[in-house]
């Protein structure tokens, strides 16, 4: 790190500053419409005396929108007065892929929760993911980044945090999950977690929680009541704004195992034999896969690996091989 580069990226607010400050981080991106110009991300600090700091994050990934739409919201209607602290909110931290309403940068087509620790001399993508993890990151005690399944996944609403090595770390942030008070609550296995904006802030020994909130592309008033509850929730958890907890009662869930991810095998057209949230056995069919090409053809079964519920499913009627068709959680008292 010593040797890098430092970040093209500026920021035109005082972190340190007392107050509330409305800015950007301005990158600077030279391309064929503005030979000079720049990708401006939005970006708020609200700094009142010597307390914890909370990042908080929306639009890791563009299609998403329950967390930008609570971000965006809490930007303007969090009062200093009730801070105890830093609260940093980025709504959209891929603005490009954000204002593409795509998963991924129009741009370098970069995912940016694949792209940590990133580059200063790399992609706009990995520009970004850089000042993350060398600015913004290393200023975190708690940071609370917002998912759903964007237009390929649905989910159950829940929020989550990772099994870890450190338990003190772990046990702080199942402790931000619980206070949080989504419907459901998850101890969340990923199937792929080099890159991960969540794996840089855990490996710098921050309080990592995460969501996964509805999905399709788009939100539900009950998904976006749920975040905005939840931010502030996890704001009174840390200590960092005044008031209690709202808690709400959540059903905690565990991913034990890679068995709890399905795969489509075959492309065709996905019908849904369960819903989100419906109970499942291990070897129950959940979904089947019409071939499309003719008629007269058996459709291939998507089975459950383990028992419990239906957490997550495939959205778009139409699926490939190799995507994921559906994951099941296991309910844990």
């Amino acid at each position: 790190m010593a040797n890098q580069r430092p970040s093209p990226i500026t920021p035109t607010v005082d972190f340190d500053k007392p107050g509330v400050q409305h800015g950007f981080l301005r990158l600077p991106y030279s391309r064929d419409d503005s030979a000079w110009g720049s990708v401006m991300i939005p970006l708020t600090v609200v700094k009142n005396g010597s307390g914890p700091t909370a990042l908080l994050t929306g639009g890791n990934h563009g299609d998403e929108y329950e967390g930008p739409i609570a971000l965006f919201d809490l930007a303007r209607t969090l009062d200093v007065k009730d801070v105890s602290g830093t609260v940093i909110i980025v709504p959209a931290m891929n603005y490009p892929a954000f204002r593409a309403g795509t998963r991924t940068s129009p741009i370098d087509k970069g995912n940016m929760n694949r792209s940590f620790p990133g580059r200063p001399d790399g992609t706009v993508t990995e520009k970004i993911a850089d000042y993350f993890q060398r600015e913004l990151l290393p200023r975190a005690d708690v940071v609370l980044d917002f998912h759903s399944g964007g237009k390929t996944l649905d989910f159950v609403p829940f929020c989550a945090a990772h099994i870890l090595p450190d338990k003190k770390q772990e046990e702080q942030a199942f402790a931000a999950v619980k206070a949080f008070s989504a419907p459901f609550s998850m101890r969340m296995l990923e199937i792929d977690a080099v890159g991960m904006y969540d794996t840089a802030a855990e490996e710098m020994g921050k309080i990592f929680v995460t969501t996964e909130l509805g999905g399709g592309g788009t939100s539900r008033a009950e998904t976006v009541r749920i975040a905005k509850r939840g931010t502030l929730n996890v704001l009174r958890h840390a200590g960092i704004v005044a008031g209690a907890v709202d808690s709400q009662p959540t059903q905690w869930l565990d991913m034990p195992s890679g068995d709890c991810f399905s795969f489509a095998q075959d492309e065709g057209m996905i019908e849904p034999v369960v819903d989100l949230g419906d109970a499942v056995e291990a070897g129950q069919v959940v979904a089947r896969i019409y071939p499309v090409g003719r008629t007269g053809q058996a459709p291939a079964e998507i089975k459950a690996g383990l028992s419990g519920i239906l957490t997550a499913r495939h959205f778009p009627g139409l699926v490939k091989p190799g995507d994921c068709a559906a994951v099941v959680a296991v309910p844990v008292d």
